[in-house]
Order: C-alpha cells, then sequence, then structure tokens
C-alpha cells in the first residue's frame, strides 16, 4: 500500500498528539501528493478497523486526515464519508471518539468544527466531558449523511469472503486497554517494538485483504486420437535454407546512408564527397539503401549536385527511374539543376522526352520570372546549356527548333540569346 519512507511519514504525524490538529491533517496534505494520498487515506481505515491497533489520540488523528484530506469536496462525493458515519455509529467505541467524528461532520455542536481540529489529540481527550454531548442514533445519522448516496459496487464472492488484513491477537485479553502506557504489541507480530510494528503494517497493507486462493481443479485430457502423434515426431525432415547475408558487416552501408543524410541538408566537404563516390563504386548496390527518394531529390540536387548525378547514374536500370525524371523536371529551375542534367546526356543515354521536356520547363521559367535581374541571369544560363546540348549533338535541332527560336527573339537583346540564335541558323 504505502513505502517504507511513506509509512514513516504517517506514523510520526499518528504520533504527535501534541500538535494542532489542524496542523496535522495540513502537513498530511503537503507530504502526500494527491496520487498517494488516497492509498495513504486506505491505510488508516484498516488500521482503525481494530480498536487495540491504535490508541485514541493516534485514532482522533487518523479521522481527522480521513475527514480534512478531502474537506474540499463536495459531502456526497468524499470517498471516506460512510466510513466516519460508522465509526461514529459503533456503539462499543470510546465516546470521545464518536462525539470527535460528529463534530468534525457537524452533526453535534453547530456545523463548523475548525474550533474542534484547532486543538490537539491530547488536549480534546483531557477536556471532553461525557456527559455535555448527546449522540445521534444511527438511523438519525444515516438520514442526515447518507440519504441518496450510491450504493456500495458489487464485490466478488471472494472479495466478500475475505479476511481483514489485521487480525486481533488471541494473546491478549478482552477489554485490554489500548490507551495504556503499559500497552505493546507481542513481539511475536512484528520484528521490533509497538512502532517498527506499525511501520511494518503500513508497508504491506492491501486493500484486498487475505482472500481464498482460487483453487481449479486440472481439465480432462481429451483422448488421443491415430495419427495425433505423426505431430510430435515428424518423419518430413525439409532441408535447411542458409541466409549468407547474416552477419555480414554493414557499416559501409550505414556510412553512406548518413553521408546522404547530410547531403540533403547542405554540402558535403570534398573528403565525404569522395567518400560517397568510392562507396558507390565498390558497391553499386548501396544505392538501393542509402535512404534517398524521389521526393527528396530536389534538395540532393540543390546541395551536392555531383552526388546527385553519380546517384542517378546508378539508378538508370531501376524502376523508380521515370519517377525521379518527373521530379527532375518539375523542380525549380537553377544552375545545379541545368548541371545535373547537362552532366546527365554526356555520361548516359537519356530519354529524348526528359530532355525535351527539361528545355521547354527552362524555357517557361524565363518567360514567367518578374525580375529583370535574375531574368536575364537565368536566360543565359538556358542558352548556355541549349549551346552545349546542340554542340555535343545531344538533342536534334529541327525538334525544338520553332520553340527554341521564339525564346531567342524575345530576349534577343542578351548577348547568349544571340549567339544561340546564330548557332540554330547554321
Amino acid at each position: 500500500m504505502l513505502g517504507s519512507q511513506e509509512g514513516k511519514m504517517l506514523l510520526a504525524l499518528l504520533k504527535a498528539d501534541q500538535r494542532p490538529l489542524c496542523d496535522l491533517t495540513d502537513d498530511f496534505i503537503a507530504q502526500f501528493p494527491r496520487d498517494v494520498r488516497f492509498r495513504a487515506c486506505c491505510s488508516l481505515t484498516i488500521l482503525l478497523e481494530d480498536k487495540s491497533v491504535l490508541q485514541l489520540s493516534e485514532r482522533l488523528i487518523a479521522f481527522a486526515i480521513l475527514n480534512q484530506a478531502y474537506a474540499s469536496q463536495q459531502p456526497s462525493s468524499r470517498p471516506f464519508s460512510s466510513f466516519l458515519i460508522e465509526a461514529a455509529c459503533e456503539e462499543s467505541a470510546d465516546k470521545a471518539e464518536r462525539a470527535f467524528i460528529l463534530q468534525m461532520l457537524g452533526a453535534i455542536g453547530g456545523s463548523d468544527n475548525k474550533e474542534v481540529i484547532k486543538q490537539s489529540p491530547a488536549e480534546y481527550i483531557k477536556g471532553f466531558d461525557p456527559s455535555s454531548q448527546v449522540l445521534p442514533s444511527r438511523e438519525q445519522l444515516h438520514q442526515q449523511f447518507l440519504e441518496g448516496k450510491q450504493p456500495e459496487p458489487y464485490a466478488s464472492v471472494f472479495t466478500n469472503a475475505s479476511v481483514t488484513n489485521v487480525i486481533p491477537d488471541p494473546d491478549v485479553p478482552l477489554g485490554w486497554d489500548a490507551n495504556s502506557a503499559e500497552f505493546e504489541v507481542p513481539s511475536r507480530i512484528g520484528s521490533g517494538n509497538r512502532d517498527d510494528t506499525l511501520a511494518g503494517l503500513l508497508e504491506n497493507l492491501s486493500l484486498k485483504g487475505l482472500e481464498p486462493q482460487w483453487v481449479r481443479p486440472l481439465p480432462p485430457r481429451l483422448p488421443i486420437l491415430e495419427g495425433e502423434m505423426a505431430w510430435l515426431i515428424p518423419d518430413n525432415c525439409p532441408d535447411l535454407l542458409w541466409d549468407y547475408g547474416m552477419c555480414l558487416d554493414t557499416s559501409r552501408g550505414a556510412a553512406v546512408k548518413d553521408l546522404i543524410a547530410k547531403a540533403l541538408k547542405g554540402p558535403l566537404a570534398p573528403s565525404q564527397q569522395e567518400q560517397v563516390m568510392v562507396e558507390l563504386n565498390n558497391d553499386p548496390k548501396l544505392v538501393y539503401h542509402c535512404g534517398l527518394t524521389p521526393r527528396k531529390l530536389p534538395e540532393l540536387v540543390e546541395h551536392n549536385p555531383l552526388i546527385a548525378v553519380e546517384v542517378l547514374k546508378r539508378l538508370m536500370s531501376s524502376a523508380e527511374i521515370e519517377e525521379y525524371f518527373r521530379v527532375l523536371v518539375n523542380m525549380d529551375m537553377s544552375l545545379h539543376s541545368m548541371e545535373v542534367v547537362n552532366r546527365l546526356t554526356t555520361a548516359v543515354n537519356l530519354p529524348t522526352e526528359f530532355v525535351h521536356m527539361y528545355i521547354t520547363n527552362c524555357i517557361t521559367s524565363c518567360e514567367n520570372i518578374k525580375d529583370k535581374y535574375m531574368q536575364n541571369r537565368l536566360v543565359r544560363l538556358v542558352c548556355v546549356f541549349l549551346q552545349s546540348l546542340i554542340r555535343n549533338k545531344i538533342i536534334d535541332v529541327k525538334d525544338l527548333f520553332i520553340e527554341v527560336q521564339a525564346f531567342c527573339i524575345e530576349f534577343s537583346r542578351i548577348r547568349e540569346a544571340a549567339t544561340l540564335f546564330r548557332l540554330l541558323k547554321n
């Protein structure tokens, strides 16, 4: 129920019978967080079940804690209100104890219990006058406090048959005064004096109590049918298939994957670029496990165009190469993207449709840009790029003659466009 340190703190509060009850309850709320507070209160209810476990002053402190721990809630929703009422109705209990509970609840002596909890347990017991208190009957208390309260939830047969955690010691005679200074729990119950025994109870209490063991007989065995034993001793022994890829060194692939992840975020150092090239040359299949996807290709092109070229060259036989080309065509035109396409045209045989679509995208991008400076800069780049494709005979001028000619005429004020126009004429 409670840990060792929590049990010691709770026991220290129960022993402080010279302090005002309001200070003790405030210390309890401060020392026990909300998630531990309920378990601590449950431990107190178990200790309060047997009147010989706690002395009268300790019982008064425990009842005050149960009442004040949830004083901020509505009376009908307080978890220990029913327990307090039943304790106040117990005729065999000390009258001072019953009167104390009823005064806290406001059943007698007015509805304000602030004056009661301002006293210490010792002061209350010393000044209590049994003749001055008239205690109401059980019926009156139930009607006043428990009317309309929800009934207790269903409890299983095993819970109802459980034995409480605290069992009276048969060696202690009936009528023994638990409040006597000579009272001490027999040493066989706990190892040590009374305080050690109480601390052990707080640490080992459980709300479930000592439930009877649920004994179930073993189910009967079904008869064994003919042929079932074949599953126990199979006669078919399939050949083992050995995985030759197990326990292979994967550090090289992990290193390339880490470098590609860095290449997507920024330019790599020359030594890192060379390491990627060496690893891809040593194992061309690493390109399929480096973590690059078509969606990430634009980032690689912008930050590390040379690595993008090497990766695309090794992906030419991949089934996803068309998706890579589609992303490359649709990405924003830049110097790096044109550099990648230009290098690819001289290294591998690119599809003619891809090259034509990329040229069309470049021309459209130049026409749609609004900034004149950036427009002139991009037009020069496109013109140089087209001149390289024409001189290296990557494209046939006849296929794009009209579109490229219109582009050169529109930007004829730029020297590179005029040079490209003359190249078309020749």
